[in-house]
This record gives structure tokens, C-alpha cells and sequence, in this order.
């Protein structure tokens, strides 16, 4: 290798671009079988992805080493494996589910009177039923049904399997009506949730971690036979390096319509899957199923800053400044000071309409700069924004 091609060489391995994927390379990472050798604690293997007794699996995890056993495991389904993990019987009294059931549905209609609850990542704003924040509503309206729900033992055990102690849940339920339509294949959050140019700008080694910062989850609160459309998958896909940039590929999104595959479920049963694997919720043909999930997204302790910032009050005092300037510093100033993420929010009040997340602070500002807004309209404007983010 000479030397003045390693500089050029480490770009091109670091970065993924707009050629960095394609449909053959994605067809042969997906090309494998899950052996029943590879998941020897698993009851049983459905279209690749293995299935758990979760009644043996609780007495499994009833010591030390089943414990670390069937996590370890679980592990290496979502990482090296198919990527996906069913738990039958994940709930073994319904009982927990119902009430959470009856409790949503008073959320729902609660948000139809008001005509709040619109907005979808992946699919169109109405189509569905949504409940942004449902673990804070549900643990306000009936924190005793709560507590029944969240003590469920493989809700923690996978969770901790995959991110450790300290993790944190959040929770969103989505209704898929009768005449619901898939929604697009994608990916989930992080990078999940960033278009392709944002995607393009992060290193491949973040490509890398991002999957391992969340685990994302599903609680059957219905029967789902295959006419209802649960969750539609990719198995392995999760493995694919350049994936964040495919799943948002017209012709890789076709391919998956045409090859994925879908699991039934019943209620009380639960999946979890790396967040890196290609799926999408699929279409509802049913004539009287209301499909409901309580979409489990689940984070690392550890992604998070080590101080507590008031960006707003930071960025409130530096825009003077910033009208001042001029020079790609301020852009540099900027990533310092607001925060760039459009993420944690207030969904409800904060909808990711029009796109695929909410306006970040750092956009609303460079937006302000852009258009010369005099401070007191972006003060304004500021403020709202923090208002909106608020629980």
C-alpha cells in the first residue's frame, strides 16, 4: 500500500456513501438458516427466528447460570444471529395485559374527543391508533396495573441480556385498524430515524454501536393470526454494515415487501428484536381486529451525558452573538452550545410530521440565523420548542 493512498483508503473505510449498498450484497448477508445447534435452549425455530417456552425459561433463569445461559443466548441471536426473539407465553396471566388493554383504550378514546394522537414514524399520520409516552400515562392513570405489567420477568431479563442493568424503558402502543396498511421497511433509533444524507455523516464504528444502545420490543395485547399483520422481518438483516442507508432504498424496501416474513402471535406473547433488523408493521386485512402492540423501546444507561445543561437557557444568551458572526465558526459555536438531537420529546405535542423526527434545537437556530429573525421572535420560537419537548 503506499503511503499518500492511506489517507484516501481510511476515508473510504470509514464512511459509507451512496454506493456502499446494494441489493446483492444485502441478499447474501441474508442468506442463512438458523439451526436448531445455534439456539439449543429455544422450543422451537419459526421462519428463522427462534421461538422460547418461556415457562421453561423461567425456570432456567431460576438460577445463577440458567440465568446467564439463556442470556447469553439471546445475545447472540441479536447480534450474530437471525437478530429476533420470540417469547411465547411471555405473559403467563393475561390478566396484566388485559388492564393495560382496558387502560389504553381509555387513552385512545381520550385523544379521538381531543383530536390529539396523530403523527407515525414509518407509516401515515392516522392511519393507526397511537399512544406516544405510554409508560408515564399508563403508570399515572393506573399505577397498579402498572406494577403488574412492568414486574413481567422477561421483559427485564431480555432487556438486561442485551444493555446490561440500568436500562430504560419507553413505550409506545400502536392500533393497526382493520384496512391499516404496512408501514415502510426500516430500521429503528437511533440512526434509524435520520434520513440518508444525515446517516452518510456518521463514521461506520457508529454504525456499529448504534444497535447496541437499544432494544426494541413488542407485547402481543391481542391475538395476531397472520390476516391482522404483525410485525413483517428480515431475519439477519441486522448484520448488514451499510443497512441504516438500504432500508431507505426504494429497491431494497421492494425486495423486502416481496421476502420477508411474519410471525403469529398470541396475546400475552412477546418480541424482541435488534433494532438494526429491516421490518415494518404490516397491513391489516382483517375485517374485525384491532390490532394492538405496546412497542417496547428500551436504552442503555450509558447513553448519556455525564452533566446536566440548560441548552435553552445557553442558547437563549449566545444568539445575539450569533447574528454578529460570520464564518463557518458559527456552525462550530452552534454544535456547542444547542443540543442537536431532536430526541427525548414530547411526541404528543411534538410529532415527527413531515419527516421522520421533530425539528432539533440546533436546526431551529440555524433556521433563525438564516431567515434574520431579530431575537425576540427566536426567543419566542425557543421557548415553544422547549415547551413542546416537555412531559
Amino acid at each position: 500500500m503506499k503511503a499518500d493512498n492511506v489517507p484516501a483508503i481510511r476515508a473510504a473505510s470509514s464512511y459509507y456513501g451512496p454506493d456502499s449498498c446494494t441489493l446483492e450484497d444485502l441478499r447474501s448477508c441474508v442468506a442463512r438458516t438458523t439451526e436448531a445447534t445455534d439456539v439449543p435452549l429455544a422450543a422451537r425455530i419459526a421462519n428463522n427466528a427462534p421461538v422460547y417456552d418461556c415457562d421453561k425459561v423461567r425456570v432456567l433463569a431460576a438460577t445463577e447460570d440458567g440465568r446467564r445461559q439463556i442470556m447469553a443466548e439471546w445475545i447472540w441471536v441479536l447480534r450474530d444471529g437471525p437478530g429476533i426473539v420470540v417469547l411465547d407465553g411471555a405473559f403467563p396471566d393475561t390478566g396484566p395485559v388485559d388492564a393495560a388493554t382496558a387502560a389504553f383504550e381509555r387513552m385512545i378514546a381520550a385523544q379521538r374527543v381531543a383530536g390529539t394522537g396523530g403523527g407515525d414514524h414509518f407509516a401515515k399520520p392516522g392511519a393507526n391508533d397511537r399512544i406516544w409516552n405510554a409508560l408515564e400515562k399508563f403508570c399515572l392513570e393506573s399505577p397498579e396495573s402498572f406494577a403488574r405489567y412492568y414486574a413481567n420477568e422477561m421483559i427485564a431479563l431480555i432487556s438486561e441480556a442485551w444493555l446490561g442493568p440500568c436500562y430504560q424503558v419507553t413505550s409506545q402502543i400502536n392500533v393497526v385498524n382493520p384496512g391499516g396498511t404496512a408501514q415502510t421497511a426500516h430500521r429503528d433509533y437511533h440512526l434509524g430515524f435520520q434520513s440518508s444524507e444525515v446517516v452518510a455523516r456518521f463514521p461506520v464504528h457508529v454504525h456499529l454501536f448504534s444497535p447496541m444502545l437499544t432494544l426494541q420490543g413488542a407485547v402481543a395485547h391481542c391475538d395476531m393470526p397472520l390476516v391482522s399483520g404483525p410485525t413483517l422481518y428480515m431475519p439477519f438483516s441486522q448484520a448488514y454494515g451499510p443497512g441504516y442507508l438500504a432500508a431507505q432504498d426504494p429497491e431494497i424496501r421492494g425486495w423486502f415487501n416481496e421476502n420477508c416474513v411474519q410471525l403469529p402471535l398470541r396475546k400475552g406473547d412477546a418480541v424482541f428484536f435488534n433494532p438494526a433488523l429491516l421490518h415494518a408493521a404490516g397491513t391489516n386485512r382483517s375485517a374485525d381486529i384491532r390490532r394492538m402492540a405496546n412497542l417496547l423501546q428500551v436504552s442503555s444507561a450509558y447513553g448519556r451525558a455525564m452533566e446536566s445543561i440548560d441548552r435553552t437557557r445557553m442558547i437563549a444568551a449566545l444568539y445575539p452573538v450569533l447574528r454578529r458572526m460570520d464564518g463557518q465558526g458559527i456552525d462550530h459555536a452552534i454544535a456547542a452550545c444547542a443540543e442537536g438531537y431532536s430526541f427525548p420529546t414530547n411526541l404528543d405535542r411534538d410529532p415527527p410530521i413531515g419527516g421522520l423526527a421533530p425539528q432539533s434545537q440546533q436546526d431551529l437556530v440555524r433556521e433563525a440565523l438564516t431567515e434574520g429573525w431579530d431575537t425576540s421572535r427566536f426567543l419566542e420560537a425557543l421557548h415553544a420548542q422547549a415547551g413542546r419537548r416537555l412531559s
